[in-house]
């Protein structure tokens, strides 16, 4: 335990010393796309547009910007332990949509490294059931980077060593969130819709006749208009105290769930969690009672 310990303040203190250097370096192509582009500092009216507009999508933010502004709070990351079996992992995959996942022994403050979806899917088939499985065959190596290291030179980082996933260690060495070079890129060309992302306005989305992935703030009234089902007439709900499918969810158990937890509804629903921390629920799947029987 100790050992780990002090492998992640080497971590921390190698990310703020590499912060550091690379910011002395010259080359690069996101260096040359923010240094051809980038307004002068001593430009009165950039100053001004910064002022006003400090977080707006532009070429500024890499400068402006550093990595605790972007990055995933802890108890947002999805990760494994190196000890997860072969079917909790390829669940895990499906669950969360993610192709990466940190991977970490006893707590995600000691991470060993991170298991791609696609070595995973190559070494053990892509339905994960081929052969003797261990994660810790598949681990590749993370980057550690510290919360006030700006974008620009993570980007940099990033495009230079084939990253596209850093954790930020904070000053004693522990985990304290996640960044993505999506996230970074988003910060100077605007939000990046993909295949997994739900439409704005938009708070579900049908995996199959009968199963759904909700967003836990879907409003109760929308949803049972298109499941056909009422989720409010069970004697121990109380339909005036909620107006959501987490508050449904939340108000049937007396806590809030955690991540993997299915949830029996009265009326033969099926609710299973897929995304949720100590404080919210998140994502949910739904499950009407002829699907969940089979």
């Amino acid at each position: 335990m100790g050992d780990s310990q002090d492998a992640s303040s080497s971590a921390a203190h190698s990310a703020r010393s590499e912060d550091e250097d690379t910011d002395q370096q010259d080359g690069g192509f996101f260096r040359r796309i923010f240094g051809a582009f980038s307004p002068d500092d001593s430009d009165e009216d950039t100053v001004e547009h910064h002022a006003r507009h400090p977080y707006g999508a532009g070429l500024g933010n890499l400068r402006t910007m550093t990595v605790e502004d972007v990055a995933i709070p802890k108890a947002d990351i999805v990760s494994v332990p190196d000890s997860i079996t072969k079917t909790d992992l390829v669940q895990t995959f499906r669950d969360s949509g993610l192709t990466r996942l940190p991977v970490y022994a006893g707590t995600l403050d000691t991470p060993v490294g991170m298991v791609h979806l696609k070595d995973f899917a190559l070494k053990h088939g892509f339905n994960g059931t081929s052969g003797p499985f261990s994660v810790k065959e598949t681990l590749r190596p993370l980057m550690y980077v510290p919360p006030s290291m700006s974008i620009g030179v993570l980007l940099q980082k990033m495009q230079a060593e084939r990253r596209h996933l850093a954790l930020v260690i904070d000053e004693y060495g522990g985990v304290d969130g996640l960044v993505t070079i999506e996230d970074l890129i988003e910060q100077v060309i605007g939000e990046i819709a993909d295949e997994h992302d739900v439409d704005e306005g938009r708070f579900w989305t049908q995996e199959k006749p009968g199963c759904y992935v909700v967003q836990a703030k879907t409003p109760l009234e929308e949803f049972e208009t298109e499941i056909g089902v009422s989720l409010t007439e069970a004697e121990e709900i109380d339909e005036e105290e909620i107006d959501t499918l987490g508050g449904l969810v939340f108000m049937l158990l007396g806590r809030v769930p955690v991540r993997g937890e299915l949830v029996e509804h009265p009326s033969g629903v099926e609710i299973q969690v897929l995304e949720a921390d100590p404080r919210r629920i998140k994502r949910l799947r739904v499950r009407l009672p002829d699907q969940a029987e089979a």
